[in-house]
């Protein structure tokens, strides 16, 4: 199997809203961060890949097989996925105790031992309602749900929503645990960028339903950069070729101007007195999405 989720010209068409196209694919061994601002694209996509809604067009596989709506397919691989949306799916009145029976009952290979380590890792009270959860422990709850069933396949919208610094560190280690068996993949939708920079191999971003780029992350963060140009460096930019007609992004501020380079060491070779600083994925989705162009 060459890929653990291959989405090939998805569309789904709600009024004012249309993912138009979309392709997406995560492969063993890879981590992919999906980003965009709230309304992109996002969950819609997750959602019809998940078979929870209904696409207009395009294909979609997981695990090598085909998706659509309400698929009887999910659920002879709901065992190899775990799912952790962006709200707590348990029962209000539910314990954090009775999810491990849940999942007894849910999975054959549903590995208990394992459900209790992370709950007393995650300091998740055995007796708590889900209804006394904050935000951020319900999230954790999902999260040990999903891990504890061994998927090969996680998919994460806003995973790490909700919890302080400390605690999305201690989760992006349990994701790379999780990364070190082979074959595993996962499926990363989020705001927060910088947990991106510490994990995604692959980031994609998505605005308004179709996909502005998807690059390696060494692209975005070993390989590009801000120029920080002063007027007259923006004209002589602009005029010299570098950046082919519209392609020049930029955005203006009170002390200059802050310009997305593609490639920092070409650019340095051609600019050699405009200062480069290196970029962060928010920063290059920032100057894709918000920048002018020229």
């Amino acid at each position: 199997m060459n890929h653990l989720i291959k989405i090939e010209n998805l569309e789904k068409h709600y009024d004012g809203f249309s993912l138009a196209k979309v392709n997406l694919a995560v492969e063993p061994g890879t981590v992919v961060g999906f980003i965009g601002s709230n309304g992109a694209g996002k969950t819609t996509t997750i959602k019809a890949m998940l078979g929870l809604i209904g696409a207009n067009g395009g294909s979609i596989e997981l695990l090598g097989q085909p998706v659509k709506v309400n698929s009887p397919i999910i659920d002879q691989l709901k065992s190899q996925i775990g799912i952790v949306l962006d709200t707590c799916a348990f029962p209000s009145t539910l314990r954090v105790k009775d999810a491990g029976r849940l999942g007894r009952v849910a999975y054959p290979q549903w590995d208990g031992p394992l459900f209790e380590q992370l709950r007393g890792q995650f300091c998740l009270p055995e007796g708590k309602k889900i209804s006394e959860l904050s935000r951020g422990m319900g999230m954790k709850l999902t999260l040990a749900f999903a891990l504890a069933h061994h998927p090969r396949l996680l998919v994460l919208d806003e995973a790490t929503a909700g919890l302080d610094p400390m605690a999305r560190d201690e989760v992006l280690d349990i994701l790379r645990q999780f990364m070190e068996q082979e074959g595993h993949g996962i499926l990363m939708s989020t705001h927060i960028t910088s947990d991106l920079e510490k994990i995604a191999d692959k980031v994609m971003c998505i605005d308004e339903g179709r996909i502005v780029f998807d690059l390696d992350k060494d692209a975005i963060s070993d390989q590009a950069a801000i120029g920080r140009c002063r007027k007259q460096d923006l004209e002589a930019i602009a005029a010299s070729g570098f950046f082919p007609a519209g392609e020049m992004r930029f955005q203006s501020h009170g002390f200059g101007t802050d310009v997305l380079v593609p490639d920092r060491f070409a650019f340095a070779r051609q600019f050699p007195d405009v200062a480069l600083d290196r970029i962060s994925i928010e920063e290059y989705m920032t100057l894709v999405l918000k920048g002018e162009t020229r």
